[in-house]
């Protein structure tokens, strides 16, 4: 029988929750890296042994673990590529004279063939990749000197790189996403990039033709379907069908389009799921109950599912890498609050239970489904 793992990142350690098949009885192991910000965390589909994270602290800087052994034990690499030893600093040398400093890595993304390849998107956005099981990187930095970089602005969070999608049947093709930038696209292999915002609208750049400027909070893609993406931005929830040449919105009956995550089921690519808060301001939950909306049309038409949720008095968020599904049928679908809850769901989301609550406020939920 398949087994579950789910890998939570948190501000103050790591978790690792381990299940059978059934989903129903828990073991934990944690917190890993105690007391530091665990910003992400996630396995390698080519191996399942295999696990990367980004442990990161704004006195000692970011080091970039790996695990062997499915989270038992850790080590860190590619502590070159983030941190010269001095406290506090995170540095990229280029080969220019002065080091140039970005604040932590937000998301690493294993390649779906290769254990020993994986990105790292970073703040100030960022891209780089090893092919080395992270002991060394390279700057993809097409992207960074883009002509379109200097306009660029942070989010709330940050001008941090938080999606990076690989086509899995061209891995050449990688879409990545950028706080306050947009959505980006390369067609060779991350040399060389262009903006896929067309369609999209902003607060602050009403124009839909706008090349950049855009707060994209979360990209999510189901692997049968490359051209198809799902974005939950800032304001609307959106659906692009040519691989980000034009996007239209599918926020239809939401309650509040304002939100963080985004997944798809992991068998019916046009069953997404997102969290919708009640707005950019405030960070919680419409009537402050706590609601996973899916729909099973691509969008335009949701449906809530609450039970097993808190339906009062509910005041947490959900950030946008804590949302994940496994490949069990089925379905299973994961996330996490900053009030320190995981919750689970067997059942593709019409029930859900905690699987563990008053953990430090949680960062990131990914889950790797296992032989």
């Amino acid at each position: 029988m398949s087994r579950v793992r789910v890998l939570v990142g948190t501000r103050k350690g790591a978790f690792v929750f381990t299940a059978d098949g059934k989903r129903d009885d828990w073991k934990v192991s944690g917190p890993h890296f105690a007391g530091w910000a665990i910003y992400h965390l996630k396995g390698s589909p080519a191996d399942p042994s295999r696990i990367y994270a980004s442990q990161t602290s704004g006195w000692f800087g970011q080091v970039v673990q790996r695990s062997d052994d499915g989270g038992e034990t850790w080590q860190p690499v590619g502590n070159r590529f983030v941190y010269d030893g001095t406290p506090g600093t995170h540095q990229w040398y280029d080969g220019t004279q002065h080091p140039w400093e970005f604040a932590r890595v937000w998301h690493l993304e294993p390649s779906p063939s290769d254990p020993d390849t994986v990105y790292a998107g970073v703040e100030d956005a960022a891209l780089f990749r090893s092919n080395d099981g992270g002991r060394t990187w390279s700057e993809l930095s097409g992207l960074r000197t883009h002509t379109s970089g200097p306009s660029w602005q942070p989010g709330a969070g940050g001008m941090c790189l938080h999606t990076i999608l690989i086509d899995p049947a061209n891995p050449d093709r990688i879409f990545v996403a950028i706080s306050a930038a947009g959505a980006f696209r390369s067609d060779d292999g991350g040399s060389s990039w262009r903006p896929i915002n067309r369609g999209l609208g902003s607060a602050s750049i009403p124009s839909q033709e706008a090349e950049v400027g855009h707060c994209v909070h979360r990209i999510a893609m189901h692997p049968s379907r490359p051209d198809v993406l799902f974005m939950q931005k800032h304001w609307d929830v959106m659906r692009t069908d040519d691989a980000g040449e034009s996007w239209h919105e599918i926020s239809g009956d939401l309650p509040s389009d304002f939100g963080f995550p985004i997944d798809v089921h992991a068998h019916e690519p046009d069953t997404v799921y997102v969290i919708p808060i009640k707005s950019d301001t405030e960070h919680y939950p419409p009537d402050a109950r706590l609601r996973v909306y899916r729909s099973r049309t691509g969008g335009g038409n949701w449906e809530a599912m609450t039970e097993g949720l808190p339906q009062r008095d509910c005041y947490v968020n959900v950030l946008r890498d804590s949302m994940a599904v496994d490949s069990l049928d089925p379905c299973g679908i994961y996330f996490g609050t900053t009030g320190g809850q995981v919750y689970a769901s067997r059942d593709e989301g019409r029930t859900w239970s905690a699987i563990v609550r008053d953990l430090p406020s949680v960062l990131s939920v990914e889950v790797q489904t296992l032989p």
